[in-house]
């Protein structure tokens, strides 16, 4: 998702002076679909409704650290995943958070690239260094997926943008995606090929991190390209539709070819996140329907009560 909209910057604000109403707009808005995506995680009620209650409460203890560069929303669920893996992890030692979703590397953690390109000198001055590298590399690559996957949404290549999902999100295997995209495996590859061109395209029209040695050299890494690309897809939930996207989809009022994109982004690929959302939607609607059925029958049976 991506930098804050105008209605999350106006909320921000607001708390950030102190308005309790601004809070209480910003809980509102969101601890539906953060309770929904707990739910699905931890299973008992009362132990989501806790890990929620703890997101909100990491939120305001680290507002002063939030940099603005993700919505609200992606913010949020950041400190709520977090949450939960400190939860498994006080419950069964260890746990893959992401295992449904994105194939986990064996020997080393995906967001740790630059520790692989720099000097292992341990200074003070290389701990410096390899902290901006990462912090660069990942800048770089983020900008450059966002970039690609805006052109093809912008160009309707939605067949493709399920091909690259699976591919730098999901990080499944050339054969099984071919089995789920109805494609021929050369065909998936020829398109893997393509795409990481582009990015690196994409990174290399960036000024700074053209210069860094460290980013090109990432960029010619294939296995650990695809673990870093993989971490920053996950999360900045760079092609999770808008939340109003997912309520047109579960209306079937969306265009054929993008509401065959959602049923797969919900689906197919199986996105926690847009799943708590359509969940919350789901949930308000029918708290909706249930509110006006309520009133028509208090309406229908007033004249009832006043012939009494």
């Amino acid at each position: 998702m991506g930098d804050l909209s105008q209605g999350d910057r106006y909320l921000l604000e607001q708390i950030r002076q102190g308005s309790s109403d601004g809070w209480t707009q910003l809980v509102n808005r969101y601890s539906g679909r953060l309770e929904a995506f707990a739910r699905s995680k931890v299973g008992k009620a009362g132990d989501a409704d806790d890990l929620v209650q703890e997101t909100f409460i990491g939120f305001l203890r680290g507002l002063n650290d939030f940099r603005e560069q993700a919505s609200l929303e992606t913010y949020l669920f950041g400190i709520l995943r977090r949450r939960i893996i400190d939860w498994y992890r006080g419950r069964k030692g260890n746990v893959c958070l992401l295992q449904d979703m994105v194939r986990p590397d064996e020997n080393e953690g995906p967001s740790d690239a630059a520790g692989h390109l720099v000097s292992p000198a341990a200074t003070a001055s290389w701990y410096v260094r390899r902290d901006e590298q990462v912090h660069l590399q990942r800048e770089a690559l983020a900008g450059a997926l966002t970039d690609l996957i805006n052109d093809l949404k912008a160009l309707q290549k939605l067949r493709d943008l399920k091909v690259i999902e699976m591919i730098f999100h999901v990080r499944l295997r050339n054969k099984q995606i071919a089995q789920i995209a109805g494609l021929a495996e050369g065909q998936v590859a020829l398109l893997k090929h393509r795409y990481l061109k582009n990015l690196q395209a994409y990174v290399r029209r960036d000024p700074q991190a053209a210069r860094d040695p460290a980013v090109d050299s990432m960029l010619e890494l294939p296995e650990q390209l695809d673990a870093v690309l993989a971490a920053i897809w996950q999360e900045q939930r760079l092609s999770c539709p808008k939340r109003s996207t997912i309520g047109a989809h579960m209306l079937g009022t969306l265009e054929p070819e993008w509401q065959d994109y959602v049923t797969f982004h919900l689906e197919t690929l199986g996105c926690a996140f847009c799943r708590a959302n359509l969940a919350d939607l789901q949930r308000q609607s029918e708290a909706a329907e249930a509110s006006v059925l309520r009133r028509r029958i208090l309406n229908s049976t007033a004249g009832f009560l006043r012939s009494r």
